[in-house]
């Protein structure tokens, strides 16, 4: 059992920056891949970032360069740090948790993120 809860969403204007936590609670040992997605109005739900126990990151070319992907696993949380937002990254951000291998993955409840003058 994985609880994921989400934070640090808001409204920023086009060139800021916004900070995104989840944080984990339950059986975290049983997760080895945490990631980023978001859902635009319209859209699939995409995948923005993840990172593995080891440390490896993936990114989606369109966040490349303007987001990290961090963990802390001192305090069970993983962050996703977003730098030179644009509009186009207007999203409910959702943070999710899982292995390799899973049919069913964790999912938290999201968090608007909203990049607009």
């Amino acid at each position: 059992q994985v609880q994921l809860v989400e934070s640090g969403g808001g409204l920023v204007q086009p060139g800021g920056s916004l900070r995104l936590s989840c944080a984990a609670s339950g059986s975290i040992s049983s997760i080895s891949v945490m990631g980023w997605y978001r859902q635009a109005p319209g859209k699939q739900r995409e995948l923005v970032a993840s990172i593995t126990t080891a440390g490896t990151t993936t990114y989606a070319d369109s966040v490349k360069g303007r987001f990290t992907i961090s963990r802390d696993n001192a305090k069970n949380t993983v962050y996703l740090q977003m730098n030179s937002l644009k509009p186009e990254d207007t999203a409910v951000y959702y943070c999710n948790g899982g292995r390799e291998g899973w049919i069913n993955w964790y999912w938290g409840q999201g968090t608007q993120v909203t990049v607009s003058s």
